[in-house]
């Protein structure tokens, strides 16, 4: 984007909604979104629909052992070349991984399952795979709030070397699996901030965090996420994810707790002035299979889920991070014409003085009682082990200036 770079929505802009619709009536929505996601630059409706013909004939040259719904909230080819949640590489993946035994059937934009229902959808056996933020989906699986204690990820690089760590068998994917029926895969990572409305627009940028004090702001589904808000006076208001963006159009809310890409990708852009970088917990947009669709594999189908898995887990991290700072614009200076500087987003960087200040008011290591109920609650449910030190301490087994990009990948389910 910005120069000779092509924004997501030129590559798609000659294409309207309803000729995807028609082109995937043909060939199958998965299909069509596979071949999309395949494009680096413009496509046209002929070489789009030449590419779709043609994935389809490849995925469906042989009758599949399985074939798995994949729900994933408000994902399509466009979103998912903004936020780099990996779902349609991990669909690709897997497919070509298994010479096509499993097929998978990619059904995005809430169609079939939207950010608080998804992982409800997966244990009702609706679809089989499903991604969402991890922090919508804990309203139906409350152990997802392990991830949530706030200032527990010093930053993103921090996140992913939790994910690839053996130990996030224990502290994050058993207890989630024998729990809720639910298998962790992977996920994209970020840190959540408050994104304030068009009412800080003509304000300068925030500089402290007492600017924000008594602001009323979003919350999603995450019960911890609401202990960090309240401690550090920032008002929670529970507001679904597909409201949102009205609530800071006409003003009911100051801001959003959420994260930049999910700004871009959900056309949020227009309606944020300042996306404050708070990094008070976690921003983790997950993908995660159903344990009885899983099991219901052979060892090597199941060796093969876990492979794609990890190769997912790897391009989300690399893709990711370049799409934050190319296609979202969210660093310090900005590029040009990322969605951020097209759509006048500051990026509010606090100073360090004012991180510390949010983590002396609101983190566990700091303020021990306001988390006791649910720490108590969350050890028990990973079968005593003390969850917040435990994923505090591997979080920062690694440098703090460690960039993302460059920590390395595990196989985590090998030790």
């Amino acid at each position: 984007m910005g120069g000779t770079k092509m924004s997501v929505q030129e590559k798609l802009k000659g294409i309207s909604r309803r000729d995807l619709f028609r082109l995937a009536g043909q060939y199958g929505m998965s299909s069509t979104l596979l071949a999309a996601g395949t494009f680096g630059g413009a496509m046209s409706l002929g070489n789009l629909a030449k590419a779709a013909e043609s994935t389809y004939e490849k995925r469906f040259a042989k009758e599949p052992k399985v074939t798995f719904k994949f729900g994933a909230s408000g994902f399509n080819a466009r979103n998912l070349l903004i936020e780099r949640a990996g779902c349609l590489e991990f669909a690709r993946d897997l497919e070509s991984r298994t010479d096509g035994e499993i097929r998978v059937e990619f059904i995005g934009d809430n169609q079939i399952c939207g950010q608080t229902s998804c992982v409800e959808k997966a244990q009702q056996g609706i679809v089989d795979i499903y991604a969402a933020s991890t922090q919508n989906s804990a309203g139906g699986a409350p152990y997802l709030n392990v991830l949530d204690y706030a200032y527990m990820f010093p930053s993103r690089a921090a996140q992913y070397h939790f994910l690839y760590s053996p130990e996030s068998v224990k502290l994050l994917r058993d207890p989630y699996e024998k729990r809720h029926g639910l298998k962790f895969l992977f996920s994209h990572c970020e840190l959540r901030g408050i994104q304030m409305g068009l009412g800080w627009q003509d304000k300068p940028a925030i500089t402290k965090l007492e600017e924000m004090f008594g602001t009323k702001n979003r919350v999603t589904g995450t019960q911890l996420g609401r202990i960090a808000m309240q401690a550090l006076n920032l008002n929670p208001v529970p507001v679904a994810w597909e409201e949102t963006l009205d609530g800071l159009k006409q003003g009911l809310i100051d801001g959003a707790e959420t994260w930049a890409s999910a700004v871009a990708y959900a056309n949020m852009s227009p309606v944020v002035s300042q996306s404050v970088d708070l990094k008070f917990f976690c921003g983790t947009e997950h993908t995660a299979m159903s344990v009885a669709a899983f099991d219901s594999l052979d060892g090597a189908l199941q060796d093969a889920v876990m492979e794609s898995a990890y190769l997912t887990q790897v391009h989300v991290q690399a893709a990711n991070e370049a799409a934050l700072v190319k296609t979202v614009g969210f660093s310090d200076p900005q590029l040009p014409g990322t969605i951020f500087a097209e759509n006048n987003v500051r990026n509010v960087f606090l100073p360090d003085d004012q991180i510390k200040m949010a983590e002396e008011m609101c983190s566990p290591q700091y303020q021990p009682q306001l988390w006791e109920e649910w720490r108590e609650r969350l050890n028990g449910w990973a079968g005593g082990l003390d969850t917040y030190q435990e994923i505090y301490d591997i979080a920062r087994q690694i440098p703090v200036d460690t960039l993302p990009e460059n920590v390395e990948p595990r196989r985590w389910w090998k030790a």
